[in-house]
């Protein structure tokens, strides 16, 4: 009997009998006198709040276990963050008497859940080729800049990375080579692969993979969201810190017990004017946001509300509508 499932055991004759000597609970439990004795002492140890009777039942561990691997595969393992940070957080849940919270201890267990995540998706790759469950990839290829630069291929139909590595070189020649070990691992081809104008990505769709080459639509957004976001957030800035400078300079003025009436109404006119002119920009900001958010949405190949397929032509006119609708938006703004 495992370590845990010997407290749960004690717990439920505790609780289905009530208070029990020693001898008593050894007898129910099927455990020495000595093994009870230990347990108890632990499970007085870990009693210190109200909600730490729920994580000595079964259920309660099955959950804890549950919070403890979702919370380090989900900000550990897929957004970076930090042992000491997720000890911390584990902490202030007051769970560090039932799981073991320190960042060592945690950067052990992440270790083991990536080996685990690793061998599970091979086995399930594995499965699902032999049952000839492996569709055509519509993929998409990128490098990303982390600590060190990683070659990622994904595909875009499921959210699966197929592909994550560590990379010093990003040449066709390797592309191809990992791109293409890939696939035939999994018994399928690429029905289209989506990437930006590097030379690199283009030639390994058209002569590595044989198959199209869609555009990352992300530089079109890059080059949308500047035209506009210099404009509108410089002048953001320059409305902050005129405020800033009229506020200052109505301080001075009230302080200064010399300082004349009419000068003292006009510094409050000017910050005034200046909030004004505040409020008019943050609000071009919003609305430039919500329609850059749109833009996202539309952008997207299937459509968010029934996930079904859109065509380049569909795309085009809607992103067309969208770039005039914003036009119209913030032309009366101030903003061309």
């Amino acid at each position: 009997m495992r370590l845990w499932a010997k407290s749960v055991g004690i717990f439920n004759a505790m609780r289905e009998h009530g208070k029990q000597s020693i001898r008593s609970l050894a007898d129910r439990t099927g455990l020495s006198k000595s093994s009870v004795h230990r347990h108890l002492q632990a499970m007085a140890h870990r009693d210190r709040y109200p909600e730490s009777p729920l994580w000595e039942t079964a259920a309660g561990r099955t959950w804890l276990i549950r919070l403890v691997v979702a919370t380090l595969v989900v900000f550990g393992l897929k957004r970076g963050v930090g042992a000491e940070t997720l000890s911390e957080v584990f902490g202030r849940l007051r769970l560090d008497a039932h799981v073991g919270c320190s960042p060592s201890a945690l950067r052990h267990v992440m270790h083991m859940l990536e080996r685990l995540l690793l061998e599970t998706a091979a086995a399930w790759e594995k499965d699902g080729s032999a049952h000839g469950e492996i569709r055509p990839v519509i993929g998409a290829v990128d490098e990303t800049f982390l600590q060190r630069m990683m070659r990622v291929f994904m595909d875009l139909a499921t959210g699966y990375v197929l592909m994550e590595e560590v990379a010093t070189d990003r040449s066709f020649a390797t592309w191809y080579d990992r791109v293409n070990a890939r696939l035939t691992t999994l018994g399928t081809e690429g029905l289209y692969l989506v990437s930006d104008r590097a030379k690199a990505l283009i030639k390994l769709a058209h002569t590595g993979l044989g198959c199209l080459r869609i555009p990352d639509l992300f530089h079109l957004r890059h080059a949308v969201a500047t035209g506009y976001s210099l404009a509108i957030f410089g002048r953001l800035r320059h409305a902050k810190r005129d405020l800033e400078h009229a506020q200052q300079r109505l301080e001075t003025l009230q302080q200064n017990a010399q300082a004349e009436r009419v000068h003292v109404e006009q510094g409050q006119a000017r910050v005034a004017a200046c909030a004004t002119t505040l409020n008019h920009w943050q609000g071009v900001g919003r609305a430039w946001r919500q329609r850059l958010a749109n833009g996202s949405r539309i952008l997207h190949p299937w459509r968010l509300a029934d996930s079904t397929r859109q065509t380049s032509k569909e795309v085009e006119e809607q992103l067309r509508a969208e770039l005039e609708a914003t036009k119209r938006c913030l032309r009366p703004m101030g903003c061309r």
